[in-house]
């Protein structure tokens, strides 16, 4: 773990692809954190693609900018930080063309380092909680507005390429939204117990991109 630590974090190049095929490359990769000098990190274990100008329930639908949502017209893999219903922050990963507004949305990870200042931040849940959303993970990995807009690469959270090769991958529809909510955009490492919900109905595949 302390050499994955070290790794050389995923390129821009990773990010200039579509967001569906990168919700599902990220999919064992690594989240590290320094945020507060605070080490903390997790492994990705489910992810949403969000397409961007073609997609209604993307935030980048249509290319509608405005003040909140400029970070996701920026740079692939960038850095789009929003706040949900006024409660949660929610982390974003910027994908595909400049401008586009693609992007894919961190929905859950697999504690594996720092869990104690994990704890400290989140109070008192269960180990398996701890990043089991899209806010518990921000909120466990002290990531704030303050990230939105930033290159990953030079950024005080960073993502590097997983140990080992990806899980099988289970795909479903999103979930929260009402707007395309049967596309099949959300990608989980089949088996996880971090995963945000507990199994849902989807397809089963292997760890390649289709």
């Amino acid at each position: 773990m302390s050499t994955t630590l070290r790794a050389a974090t995923l390129p821009v190049s990773f990010f200039g692809r579509p967001a569906d095929v990168i919700a599902r490359d990220l999919l064992g990769a690594l989240v590290i954190s320094s945020v507060g000098r605070r080490l903390t990190a997790g492994r990705i274990v489910e992810t949403e693609a969000y397409l961007g100008a073609e997609d209604p329930a993307s935030h980048g639908y249509r290319r509608r900018r405005h003040e909140r949502n400029a970070a996701l017209f920026g740079p692939p893999g960038s850095w789009y930080v929003y706040r949900s219903y006024g409660l949660h922050w929610c982390a974003n990963l910027v994908c595909g063309p400049e401008g586009n507004g693609g992007a894919v949305l961190l929905r859950a990870l697999e504690p594996v380092r720092g869990l104690e200042a994990m704890r400290s931040r989140r109070g008192a849940v269960d180990d398996r909680h701890l990043c089991s959303g899209p806010g518990k993970l921000c909120q466990a990995l002290g990531v704030t507005r303050e990230l939105d807009g930033l290159s990953m690469v030079r950024s005080l959270v960073v993502v590097v390429p997983p140990e080992a090769e990806a899980p099988p991958v289970l795909v479903t529809a999103r979930v929260g939204i009402t707007k395309a909510a049967e596309w099949p955009l959300r990608f989980l490492a089949a088996g996880s117990p971090y995963v945000s919900r507990g199994p849902v109905t989807g397809r089963k595949t292997g760890s390649e991109s289709p």
